[in-house]
């Protein structure tokens, strides 16, 4: 499909959504669209008093999307790639009958791919999950439909509750990270608490994963050369020495879970504490403290400093894959020459920030280092750099890495709703070590976001993004590149 066709596919499907909506005003959506893709449903489930009522007396929550992503070399040697999604998703969410309820969560995307520039679907970059990317290997399929949530939840314990199935897991770790057309989802047991005061603590036990561009689910650490393969973990940021086949070779387990602990606590006044913890059993594991103190220096001002340090533990996972992401640090001469131990993902990443917040405008100064022994293996699209120099796209925790990021947002109002426009730009450095692999760059980035003022379950996106890249490969400036989403969202 050529780029213009692609497009009044989008501009299709934002004339849809506005005439499915006869009336706007000031009623509250049954649903709202957080900055960081999570939906905040505004409508709680309601207590019955039988089993039947659960589901007759249950919510309904629907989600129309359409998203385009662009991806433009700066050099016309290289071929620029376009690809769309459009679809949805509807949730139902129970009554809640004895301390227990239930949801459900179907969604659906069709993608639309430029297939004249396209040798492989990973020349889509990041518009290549919106359609089932295993499935269009094989077959060129363009649709994947998937049950995303499907859990029991009970909250007969005082202040806490214990989620069973598949879910979206928010962790320091996890993310739904529900950026393209289907979110990350996770299976599982997990238990939320608020009962120790000013704490709020989770515990997780997820035995498998369902990522974004997949129909299948897949143990949370195995990786496989094969490009056909459903029921492995081909992010971008995953390990990819921990092949089913090296893990079988080492008598490791290929289907071991994620076990994540955390806590949030604010106890002390101005002063945010958080822990995370996560253990792959046999292979890896990290540990996370921050602290955030917010200093007042007026009604509408406030400076808040922040630090993060995070610690990386090899418990197997260097001698099955190296210690680099990419795997090559055992099968590569000059990158394994390139670590200290190259059989060893021992490591640490350090991180501050000073955020500046003056009414609605914020300022945030971020650095963040990962120590030159091993890169970091956060592969379930929650980002150890995030807050601090994590922008759009852009993964800097390998190691030997210093990053510097200036970030600038302007939310002219903080409401769920967003009637007026919010902006953000950021600009990145990022010092990579050329010999184990990776490259330096700049990267500068824009956001717009907002809700229709006539319209407020209607929401649109965009976001652009330019990487000069500085070094790291035979001709770097070819790889320069433009990289654009253009989102709309309706709930109902």
């Amino acid at each position: 499909m050529k780029q213009n066709g692609l497009i009044k596919v989008s501009m299709a499907a934002l004339a849809f959504c506005i005439s499915t909506q006869a009336f706007a005003g000031d009623t509250a959506p049954k649903a709202t669209l957080a900055g960081n893709y999570t939906i905040k449903y505004n409508t709680q489930p309601a207590s019955v008093d039988s089993f039947s009522d659960m589901f007759s007396k249950g919510n309904f929550f629907g989600r129309l999307r359409s998203n385009t992503f662009l991806f433009n070399y700066s050099k016309s040697t290289q071929n620029d790639t376009l690809s769309s999604g459009l679809g949805g998703s509807l949730v139902f969410q129970s009554g809640v009958f004895d301390n227990f309820d239930a949801r459900l969560g179907l969604y659906y995307t069709h993608g639309f791919v430029d297939n004249a520039s396209l040798t492989t679907i990973n020349n889509l970059k990041g518009g290549a999950d919106v359609l089932n990317r295993p499935d269009y290997r094989a077959n060129r399929s363009q649709d994947l439909g998937v049950l995303g949530q499907a859990y029991l939840r009970y909250s007969g314990i005082s202040k806490s509750e214990i989620i069973v199935g598949r879910q979206l897991v928010e962790t320091f770790f996890t993310a739904s990270n529900d950026t393209k057309m289907i979110p990350e989802t996770f299976d599982g047991i997990v238990f939320n608490t608020n009962a120790i005061p000013s704490t709020k603590a989770t515990i997780a036990y997820l035995a498998d994963e369902k990522m974004r561009g997949h129909t299948d689910t897949n143990s949370p650490l195995v990786y496989s050369s094969s490009t056909t393969s459903d029921s492995i973990n081909d992010d971008t940021a995953m390990a990819k020495g921990l092949t089913y086949t090296n893990l079988m070779k080492h008598g490791k387990s290929t289907d071991a879970p994620l076990i994540i602990a955390e806590a949030h606590n604010t106890s002390i006044e101005n002063l945010k504490l958080d822990a995370s913890a996560y253990s792959v059993p046999e292979l890896v594991s990290q540990a996370m403290l921050e602290g955030n103190y917010k200093i007042a220096l007026g009604k509408n001002f406030s400076i808040n400093p922040g630090v993060r340090y995070l610690h990386q533990f090899d418990e197997g996972a260097g001698k099955v894959g190296g210690a680099s992401l990419s795997g090559k640090a055992l099968t590569d001469a000059k990158i394994k020459a390139a670590y200290d131990d190259p059989t060893s993902m021992n490591s640490d990443m350090i991180a501050a920030r000073l955020v500046t917040k003056y009414q609605n405008y914020t300022l945030n100064l971020g650095y963040s280092n990962i120590y030159g022994k091993a890169d970091l293996i956060d592969p379930w699209r929650a980002f150890p750099t995030a807050g601090y120099t994590r922008s759009m796209a852009r993964y800097n925790w390998y190691a030997d890495t210093r990053s510097y990021r200036v970030q600038f947002s302007a939310k002219t109002n903080i409401t769920p709703v967003l009637k007026d426009l919010n902006i953000e730009v950021s600009a990145l450095h990022t010092d990579n070590d050329i010999a184990k692999g990776w490259q330096s760059e700049n990267y500068y980035y824009v956001g717009f976001m907002q809700n229709l003022p006539a319209l407020p379950q209607f929401q649109w996106r965009l976001r652009i993004g330019y990487d000069d890249i500085l070094n790291g490969t035979s001709n770097a400036a070819s790889n320069d590149n433009l990289d654009s989403r253009l989102e709309f969202n309706y709930l109902f």
